[in-house]
């Protein structure tokens, strides 16, 4: 069993970086039921939970678990499931309905290759289930994409604390080379205050007049009224919240926007181009919701194309084109399901672009 230790730096797979970081952050109870290539969080739960005295349920289906993630963060406490690509899209109605309760729920989502039942190979292909939302209604969720093992563990943080600051679910959307993968990581104590739920969490009735969470709302103007308080809330995230990062965008005649663990490649890629004599530029969005867009929109004023790379069949694309809105050309590099492309293979496909 992984220890949870703080400030220590430990070689470690990316679902334990994950688990371990949660248990950190303060996550109470823990839902899931197994599945690859996830299923080391469960693992490190089942025991760690359990000897911390907190709540750790191994669900008989992924239905289960997001329900039951539901009930324990509508008490206000701090809940977490996990699960993987198909298993995640069983959970899709459970997501809607938490967004609808404003309930903090974290999910933790290690895709693999589909559609349908797929395979275990890494993938990306669950770019559009996490960012767009797979269930009915209006609603989004934060969506967080780690690239390191590093960030595996601070973006997991960040993840309960801007669930339990904006009352919306929470995916860490991550992808099974990531999860797999062993790296050094540092455990900092957790960095981020503790929000105040007192006003809404249920609690009893000793204190207070009888709380209700629910999603049904039978009176359509009051309905219309809760989606634009939601609505607002989106437009707070994306002003307050929107994390990237950027390499050489300054000079920049290309530049290649890739998010997690396929951005790493892509990395080494725009400093062969520039080896090269190409001029080329590095973004990666760390919120993929709320996406940059007005950072894409400044860097379309001055760079010639845009060029994105994904393990999928061209996702995130889609959002780059929307942010630049016709200003310069938006290319793709793509690859369907595993390992992301080798570095050399993505820079003969920008000397062919541009």
């Amino acid at each position: 069993m992984v220890e949870c230790l703080t400030n220590k730096k430990i070689l470690m797979k990316g679902n334990y970086a994950i688990a371990n970081a949660a248990v950190i952050a303060g996550c109470q109870c823990y839902f899931g039921y197994p599945i690859t290539p996830q299923s080391e969080i469960g693992e490190f739960m089942s025991g760690k939970m359990q000897e911390l005295g907190r709540a750790y349920v191994s669900a008989e289906s992924e239905l289960a678990a997001i329900n039951m993630t539901i009930g324990a963060c509508s008490t206000g406490v701090k809940a977490m499931s996990s699960s993987s690509s198909c298993a995640v899209a069983l959970m899709q109605e459970g997501l809607s309905y938490a967004t609808a309760d404003e309930l903090p729920v974290v999910l933790v989502s290690v895709m693999r290759g589909g559609p349908g039942l797929g395979n275990i190979y890494p993938s990306q292909g669950d770019y559009t289930q996490s960012v767009k939302g797979g269930g009915n209604g209006d609603y989004r969720t934060i969506v967080l994409a780690p690239a390191t093992v590093q960030e595996c563990a601070d973006l997991t943080y960040k993840a309960f604390y801007l669930a339990q600051k904006y009352r919306n679910p929470t995916i860490l959307l991550a992808d099974g080379l990531l999860g797999q993968m062993m790296e050094p990581v540092v455990f900092k104590e957790y960095p981020y205050p503790e929000v105040d739920n007192s006003s809404w969490r249920l609690s009893g009735t000793k204190d207070h007049k009888a709380r209700i969470i629910r999603s049904y709302g039978p009176i359509a103007d009051d309905r219309c009224v809760f989606l634009e308080k939601l609505f607002e809330k989106y437009r707070a995230l994306e002003e307050n919240e929107t994390e990237w990062e950027e390499i050489g965008t300054e000079d920049a005649d290309v530049v290649l926007v890739s998010f997690g663990s396929t951005s790493r490649n892509v990395k080494t890629a725009v400093k062969m181009c520039r080896q090269n004599g190409i001029k080329a530029g590095f973004f990666r969005p760390i919120t993929l919701f709320p996406f940059p867009n007005k950072r894409l929109k400044e860097l379309s004023k001055s760079v010639k194309k845009f060029i994105t790379v994904e393990v999928n069949m061209g996702q995130m694309v889609d959002d780059v084109k929307l942010a630049v809105n016709g200003a310069v050309p938006v290319e793709l590099i793509h690859k369907g399901v595993g390992a992301p492309p080798d570095p050399e293979v993505i820079y003969r496909q920008i000397e062919e672009l541009i």
